[in-house]
Order: C-alpha cells, then structure tokens, then sequence
C-alpha cells in the first residue's frame, strides 16, 4: 500500500493501481475531473501483454466520461476527448497476470498530435458519427459497437444494485480501441 494506493483488497484488485502509482511518481494527484490530469499533460497507463511473441495492448483505454449534453454542444476540436487526446503521455506496462503485484513500466512517451493527422481525422470522424447518434437517437443507443479508433462504451458496473434493488445509472465514457492503444504504442517505437 505504498504511495496510499490498495492493489488488491476484498477479493478484488484495482485494475488502476499502476496508473495510480506512476501518477504519484509524477508527483500528480488522483484526478477525476475532465482536465488533462498534469499542468500540461494527460498520464494514461495500458497494460500490454505477449502474444505470439509480439506486444499487444491487454484492452480498451478510457480516455473519459461521457456528458451527454456536452457531447451534443461540442464538437471534436472542442471536446474533452481532443483536450485529452493531443496532451497524452502513453505509459505502456507489462500485465504479469491477474492479482499480479508485480509492475513493469515497458515505454512512456507523448504524441504531437496534429488536427491535420490521418489518424486524427479518423478519431474526429468516429466522434463526429457517435455525437450524431447521440443526438438523433438518444444516449442508450450508443454502443462500443460504434467506431474505428474511438469508442462510446458503458463505463461502471450498470445493472441492479442487489442491496437497494435499484438500477444503478447507466454511464459510457470515450475509450481508445485496442488498435489505436497499439498504433500508438508502435508510433512511439
């Protein structure tokens, strides 16, 4: 529990504990508002794994929440999800397994993002289609279906809450596919 950060606690481990701590080691705060988390910069860690001998991004990043009316009001060169995107430093870790405690910080670097980028283009592109979506049918029917580099996923655990019996509030964030967690990864090579 160095650094005031739990890994593992209750049967459960906090997926997050690596970020948390390089956070700390970049002498941050834990932030959950939508600035960029630095003065200047975005920290996000992805755990990456081995597969057939090559690197591979684990998962999905979230990159953040969705607001339903600010996503509607914003466009890409405006929203969150570009504020975000063009500060991001990238810190690639290596996933040693489940319940690991064990942490290896495999590359950190940062990308120049450009409006004019292929690659930014087509993130703008899949935020355009599912701030379109949003707006002609509704937040439920945005899906992690939606998009090439981007997508609008449920974020939290959802569902009824057993205690209460309650349904709990369905929330999505943006997250940064597989694929463009690996582009990334392999731009910074």
């Amino acid at each position: 529990m160095e650094h005031g950060i739990t890994t593992y606690e209750t049967g459960k481990q906090n997926k997050g504990w690596k970020g948390l701590v390089l956070e700390r080691l970049a002498g941050l705060q834990t932030n959950i508002s939508k600035a960029p988390n630095g003065l200047t910069y975005e920290l996000k860690s992805v755990a990456f794994r081995t597969v057939k001998g090559k690197l591979v991004p684990k998962e999905t990043m979230a990159i953040t929440m969705i607001n339903p009316e600010e996503l509607k009001a914003h466009s890409f060169f405006e929203s969150h999800v570009w504020a975000k995107l063009k500060t991001i430093v990238f810190c690639a870790v290596m996933w040693h397994g489940k319940n690991s405690e064990k942490a290896e910080l495999l590359k950190v670097t940062s990308l120049d993002f450009s409006e004019t980028d292929e690659l930014i283009q087509e993130i703008k592109a899949d935020y355009d289609f599912i701030r379109e979506k949003l707006i002609k049918h509704g937040f439920e029917s945005l899906t992690g279906k939606d998009g090439k580099w981007i997508q609008a996923r449920t974020k939290g655990i959802g569902g009824v809450n057993p205690q209460t019996g309650k349904r709990r509030p369905i929330t999505r964030a943006f997250y940064a596919r597989t694929n463009l967690v690996k582009n990334i990864f392999e731009t910074a090579s």
